[in-house]
């Protein structure tokens, strides 16, 4: 069955597997998905990410990151959809929770932290938040 909104897709799986405590999660792979895998790395959300080689499609397994029990990421919010794309100048980009956690924007450069935006001077569409 096709999925409408991939990333709502994505944020959904990883927010179950961690509310169920699982120590990985598959994923149907994408660029954007990479992308977002690799952002949620480098900021500590999750240990590792493999693409899987697959006949069909290939599959991205994700291992969840955990400390003493609780799960690195606490919660996840898709803020553009595919009926609403919000769209934010570099001056305008949001802090989560004032800066505990992050934001995802699309922008030309590819998929960047708010942080990484800013400090581009870069606006773009925010995908979600992170924290």
């Amino acid at each position: 069955m096709p999925v409408t909104d991939p990333i709502s897709d994505f944020l959904t799986r990883v927010r179950n597997a961690a509310k169920a405590k699982k120590v990985r999660v598959d994923i149907p792979s994408s660029n954007m998905k990479k992308s977002l895998a690799e952002i949620l790395k480098k900021q500590k959300f999750i240990e590792v990410y493999t693409v899987v080689e697959d006949n069909k499609q290939n599959i991205l397994r994700i291992q969840l990151k955990y400390t003493g029990g609780i799960s690195a990421i606490s919660g996840l919010k898709r803020i553009s959809t595919p009926g609403l794309k919000v769209y934010k100048s570099s001056g305008e980009l949001p802090r989560v929770l004032n800066g505990l956690g992050i934001a995802v924007i699309s922008t030309p450069k590819g998929l960047l932290t708010d942080k990484e935006a800013r400090r581009e001077a870069m606006g773009g569409e925010v995908v979600c938040y992170i924290w």
